[in-house]
């Protein structure tokens, strides 16, 4: 492949070993890091994607009569948490979504407060995050005290 196609390939058209990890040996943020984000940043958000179709057709298939109103009280219950936690999630998706549109337009990788490399394990831990961690940190001890309490936001 040439050069100018490489340059025009795009980062989900890239086919990694199945074994590839990113490491601090190689250019921080070549393609091939950036197809390993991308693929990640993928497969989670297929994977939330896949758990809010099962919650839809669990909900919908189960149609319990029950004598006993606290049976009732606690499927309620659980369904209204299973609700929130598909809630978080719809919000995730849109996370992953933007992320991976940051990881195609090459922007990925990168604190947008400050400039300077995120780095790999941060990233490899928390995929969709767009600060170091010493930006990020700050950030946590001025909402802290602002608000009293650290919003528990997907950052």
């Amino acid at each position: 492949m040439s050069d100018k196609n490489k340059q025009t390939e795009k980062i989900s058209e890239i086919v990694l070993p199945k074994d590839y990890k990113p490491s601090k040996d190689e250019t921080y943020m070549s393609p091939k890091q950036r197809a390993f984000f991308y693929h990640l940043l993928d497969s989670w958000q297929q994977q939330l994607r896949g758990d809010a179709s099962k919650t839809v057709s669990t909900m919908t298939e189960e149609k319990a009569l029950f004598a006993d109103p606290s049976d009732r009280a606690t499927l309620e219950t659980d369904r209204n948490f299973e609700l929130r936690t598909r809630d978080r999630e719809r919000k995730l998706i849109s996370k992953i979504l933007r992320t991976m549109e940051i990881v195609e337009a090459n922007e990925y990788g990168y604190c947008e407060e400050c400039g300077v490399e995120i780095g790999l394990g941060r990233l490899e831990a928390r995929p969709v995050t767009d600060q170091c961690i010493s930006c990020k940190t700050k950030e946590e001890r001025s909402e802290k005290t602002s608000s009293g309490s650290i919003d528990d936001s997907y950052e």
